[in-house]
C-alpha cells in the first residue's frame, strides 16, 4: 500500500516542499530509503521503528521503502522522522487522515515516541503556507515560531500517539496563537542602558550618529576603558524592529537552531560578539549545505568585533561584500546560496600590542615595528568601509567616582527615530534606507554643499589625505549629522564634526 506526508527542507533560509511517500510490500523485512538523505536522515529508520512501537502501534515485518521527493535536493537532519512515521502507519492502514493532503508536518521523534524540537520551523512554516497547505503540525516547543505567521494553523505534536489520534479525529483542537505582546517589537528590553557607562561623552555621541544613519564605528583605546560596555549598549539606542525586520531576524535564528525555547519572535535587535578566534566559514557562514554565519546573525542589528586586528586576515578581508551589498554569497559545487547581513559594524581595537601607547597611567612598551605591523592587519580598503573611527581614552578617577548617571537610552533613541524618520521621507521612493546606504549618485542628489562646506570638504581631503570613498563616507556622516539638528542642508559645522570622525585615519595609521 501507497501512503504520502507533506514536510519540507531546508535550503539557505528558505524551506521547500518535500513528499514522503512510503510503499510497504511483502518480502523480507527491510527499510529502504531514498532520495537524497544525509546521514542524519538515514538514521531515522531506528528512531522510526522504536517510536512506533513504543506507541502501541505495529511496526511492519515487511519491504518498506521510503523516497523522499523531490529527489535531485539533498535532505538533512532529523525533521523528517515524524512524517516518515506517520506515512509508514497510514501505508500499513493502522489509521486514517482525511486531511492529509492539507496538512504538512515535521519532528524528531525520540525512541519512546516524544516528538523533540527541530530547527526551522518559522520558515518551514511560511513556505508550506504559500504552497498552498492549510495547516502545519511541529513539536509543540516550536508552536510559538510557526504560529507568528498569520491566517495559517499551527498545531503541536507531543508525541507519536496523541499525533495520530489529533489526525484521525479531524484537528479537534484549538491551533497555537501568540498574544500581541508576544509581537510588539516596541516593548523590547535590552536589560542595559546608556546612562550606566560614565564619562565618554565623545563617544556617546558618536554612538548616536553612528546608530541615526547607520554607519559602521570604530573605537581605539587601552583596555578598561569602556569600549565593550559602549558597543553593548548600541542595540538600546536603534529604533525599534518593524515586524518584517524581526521576523527576518527571527527566521535565520529559527534555521541556526537559536531560537530561545517557547519563543514566538525575536524583538530585540541582535548583538553578536564572535571571539577573534572565529573561522571565516564561523563569521560568514559556510558548509557543505551552507549555514548562516555570524554576519547574518547580526542581520538588522549589530555585529562586535572587539580585538579587531587580532581576526585572521582572510576574516576581515571577506568582510567588504557584506559591508557594502548587506548580504553574503556562499558558493559551493552544486550550489549558491545568498544569506542576509545587513548589519552594522562596530569593532574595537587597542592602539598598539601592548595597548598603553598614549595611555596617561602607563607607559606603551612596544617598538616602532611592533606597532606598524599591528595597525597593518587593518588593511585601508576595510578602514575605508568604517564611517565613524573614534578614540576611547582612559577615564579619569573623578569619572569613575562621580555618582551622576548619563542621559538614558530611552532619550538617546528618541533623537535616533526622529533622524530615522528624515531619512525615510527623504528616500521615499528610493531603494535606501539610511544614510549609510546612499551611493554615489544619491550623495550627489542628497548631499548639495554650498561653497563655503565645500571648501572646508577640500581642505580636509588635502589634509587627511582621504580616499574618494573616504570622502563619500565623509558626507554621509554629515547628512546623518544635520538630520540629528533637524537641518535641511548640511552646515559648517556638520562637516566639521564628520571630518573630526575621520582624524584617526592620520593618528595612527599615519
Amino acid at each position: 500500500m501507497l501512503a504520502r506526508v507533506h514536510s519540507a527542507t531546508l535550503i539557505g533560509v528558505d524551506a521547500h516542499p518535500v513528499q514522503i511517500e512510503v510503499d510497504i510490500t511483502r518480502g523480507m523485512e527491510a527499510f529502504n530509503l531514498v532520495g537524497l538523505p544525509d546521514a542524519a536522515v538515514r538514521e531515522s529508520r531506528e528512531r522510526v521503528r522504536s517510536a512506533i512501537r513504543n506507541s502501541g502501534f505495529q511496526y511492519p515485518r515487511e519491504r518498506i521503502t521510503v523516497n523522499l521527493a523531490p529527489a535531485d535536493i539533498r535532505k538533512e537532519g532529523p525533521s523528517f522522522d515524524l512524517p516518515i512515521a506517520i506515512a509508514v502507519l497510514l501505508a500499513s492502514g493502522q489509521m486514517s487522515a482525511d486531511g492529509i493532503d492539507e496538512t504538512a508536518m515535521v519532528g524528531e521523534l525520540a525512541l519512546d515516541g516524544l516528538v523533540r524540537p527541530v530547527s526551522g520551523a518559522l520558515p518551514i512554516a511560511l513556505g508550506t503556507k504559500d504552497e498552498g497547505k492549510v495547516r502545519l503540525l511541529v513539536p509543540a516547543q516550536n508552536g510559538p515560531e510557526a504560529a507568528v505567521v498569520s491566517d495559517f494553523e499551527i498545531y503541536p505534536a507531543d508525541n507519536l500517539y496523541d499525533t495520530v489520534r489529533m489526525l484521525e479525529e479531524g484537528f479537534l483542537l484549538e491551533p497555537v496563537t501568540v498574544s500581541e505582546e508576544q509581537l510588539d517589537t516596541r516593548t523590547a528590553d535590552y536589560g542595559i542602558d546608556l546612562s550606566d557607562v560614565k564619562g565618554q561623552e565623545h563617544v556617546k555621541r558618536a554612538l548616536e550618529v553612528a546608530s541615526a544613519g547607520g554607519h559602521n564605528m570604530l573605537m581605539i583605546g587601552p583596555p578598561g576603558a569602556g569600549k565593550t560596555m559602549l558597543a553593548r549598549r548600541m542595540p538600546g539606542i536603534l529604533p525599534p524592529m518593524s515586524f518584517d525586520e524581526a521576523l527576518e531576524v527571527s527566521k535565520l535564528y529559527s534555521v541556526a537552531g537559536l531560537m530561545p525555547e517557547k519563543t514566538a519572535l525575536i524583538r530585540t535587535r541582535p548583538f553578536r560578539a564572535p571571539h577573534h578566534t572565529v573561522s571565516t566559514a564561523g563569521l560568514v557562514g559556510g558548509g557543505t549545505i551552507p549555514q548562516p554565519g555570524e554576519v547574518s546573525l547580526a542581520h538588522n542589528g549589530v555585529l562586535f568585533l572587539d580585538e579587531l586586528p587580532e581576526f585572521g586576515h582572510a576574516s576581515l578581508e571577506v568582510l567588504r561584500q557584506p559591508l557594502e551589498d548587506g548580504t553574503v554569497t556562499i558558493a559551493r559545487a552544486q550550489m549558491a546560496l545568498t544569506f542576509p547581513a545587513n548589519f552594522q559594524l562596530v569593532a574595537a581595537m587597542n592602539p598598539c600590542p601592548c595597548g598603553f601607547r598614549g595611555d596617561s597611567a602607563r607607559q606603551c612598551t612596544c617598538s616602532a615595528g611592533h606597532i606598524a605591523r599591528y595597525l597593518k592587519r587593518i588593511s585601508g580598503p576595510l578602514q575605508d568601509r568604517i564611517d565613524i573611527q573614534v578614540e576611547v581614552p582612559r577615564l579619569a578617577a573623578e569619572e569613575v567616582m562621580a555618582k551622576q548617571s548619563g542621559e538614558p537610552s530611552t532619550r538617546v533613541q528618541e533623537r535616533v527615530l526622529g533622524a530615522r524618520e528624515r531619512q525615510q521621507a527623504r528616500f521615499d521612493g528610493t531603494p535606501f534606507h539610511n544614510n549609510a546606504a546612499m551611493n554615489t549618485k544619491a550623495l550627489r542628489h542628497f548631499c548639495p554643499l554650498s561653497d563655503e562646506v565645500a571648501s572646508l570638504l577640500r581642505s580636509a581631503i588635502d589634509q587627511f589625505q582621504l580616499s574618494a570613498r573616504a570622502h563619500d563616507r565623509v558626507l554621509k556622516v554629515a547628512r546623518t549629522i544635520a538630520d540629528l539638528d533637524g537641518a535641511e542642508d548640511i552646515k559648517v559645522h556638520h562637516i566639521a564634526e564628520a571630518v573630526q570622525y575621520r582624524s584617526l585615519d592620520r593618528k595612527f595609521w599615519g
